[in-house]
Formats: structure tokens, C-alpha cells, sequence
């Protein structure tokens, strides 16, 4: 299986995102849900998530957390390094993330889109001693009985069009695109020409389209 970024980097990378949940809890006293904002927001997190080398290692959980708050408006001169991290909530939750994240590919802002950090903490009592494959199916698990709208759908609401005004704009038939909303088509299997003319009306790449696997 392909994953997000070479497997050399994830040790650090879980570890690092661990401290920077634990710091900007414990220190900085923010909330995680919106620490988890400010990480996609400020650009922090495409970068992580594609494993660029100084955010997944080049950088202290410390570093990592001043960053994105730097970035995204908040003073940091005034704060001190943590150096010590005990196996908190906060800590595994960050760090279960990044493996997370790392397993399935799926950028930071999908998985915000789908999960809250206040849902992955609830699952600390339960999973903090079991394996990070053993959290990888819980989530997943979660998300599909959601049962949240395919990205096509999301997509086409954003671009405040109707089903028939998507098939009208893109030439792809009416009860094609309904069927992919509805998951009674798989759209990760549609031809090139079908995604292609969809991605062109709602202005996005063919791969913002398709499904992440549960």
C-alpha cells in the first residue's frame, strides 16, 4: 500500500504533531478542535501531511505549534519550549492522527471534515494501548456511519448548483451524478472523460472528486 509519505519520516512525525497537541493544549491553552483549525488553515498542515522533511522532522512538537500559531496571527515570543511530554490524551491524539493520516492518504482538511479532535479524544480510554492499526479501523468505522455527503456532493452544493444544472453544465446524464451521491456508484470507478467534465463545471482537480476508502 502507498502512503502519504516514506515510512522513514512517520516515527517523527507521529511524535511531533503529538507535542505540538500536547503544547498548544497544556501551554498555550488552546482548544484542540481549534488548534486543528489554525494547523489547516495556516498551511501547516498540506505541508506535513506530504511529509516535507522540516515539518514532519526538521522541527520540535514545540516548533511545529509556534509555527502554526505564528502563522495564524498569535504571539508566541513569550512562549518557553516544553521539553518533557508525558503519554497524555492530548499527546495521543496528535500523534494517533499523524499515523492517521499518514495510513490513509487523506489530506488534513478531509479528515476535519469528517472528525473532530474532541471525538478522537473520546477514544483515548479505549485505544490508547492498542495498535495503531486498531485506531486507523475505529476512525474509519466512524466516519462511514456518518454517513457524510460524497465529495461530489459537497462540491456541487458549494458551487450552488442543482444535480440538474451540474448534468445540464457538464453533459454527464442526470441519474449518473444522483447515483454518485447517493454511493450506488462507485465514482472512483467513472471513466476520465465523466471526472473530468464534472471537476471542469465545479472548478476543483478530478482527485478532489473522489472517494477516500474506509
Amino acid at each position: 500500500m502507498i502512503h502519504a509519505y516514506s515510512e522513514n519520516y512517520l516515527d517523527d512525525a507521529m511524535q511531533n504533531l503529538g507535542e505540538a497537541f500536547d503544547f498548544a493544549y497544556a501551554v498555550c491553552h488552546l482548544d484542540l478542535d481549534n488548534f486543528f483549525a489554525m494547523f489547516i488553515n495556516s498551511g501547516v498542515a498540506e505541508l506535513f501531511g506530504s511529509g516535507h522533511p522540516k515539518y514532519v522532522a526538521g522541527l520540535s512538537g514545540t516548533e511545529l505549534a509556534m509555527e502554526v500559531m505564528r502563522k495564524s496571527g498569535l504571539a508566541v515570543d513569550d512562549l518557553q519550549a516544553q521539553i518533557e511530554y508525558d503519554c497524555s490524551p492530548e499527546y495521543w491524539s496528535g500523534w494517533a492522527l499523524a499515523y492517521f493520516q499518514w495510513f490513509t492518504k487523506r489530506p488534513f482538511k478531509n479528515i476535519a471534515e469528517c472528525i473532530t479532535i474532541s471525538e478522537i479524544l473520546e477514544l483515548y480510554p479505549a485505544l490508547h494501548e492498542a495498535s495503531e492499526e486498531k485506531f486507523v479501523e475505529t476512525l474509519n468505522r466512524m466516519i462511514r456511519n456518518k454517513n457524510l455527503p460524497t465529495r461530489l456532493q459537497k462540491r456541487r452544493k458549494d458551487a450552488r448548483l442543482t444535480q440538474k444544472e451540474l448534468a445540464a453544465r457538464s453533459g454527464v446524464k442526470l441519474r449518473t451524478i444522483q447515483q454518485y451521491e447517493m454511493r450506488a456508484k462507485n465514482i472512483n470507478k467513472a471513466a476520465a472523460e465523466t471526472l473530468q467534465q464534472l471537476a471542469q463545471v465545479l472548478l476543483c482537480s478530478i482527485e478532489e472528486l473522489l472517494e477516500y476508502d474506509c
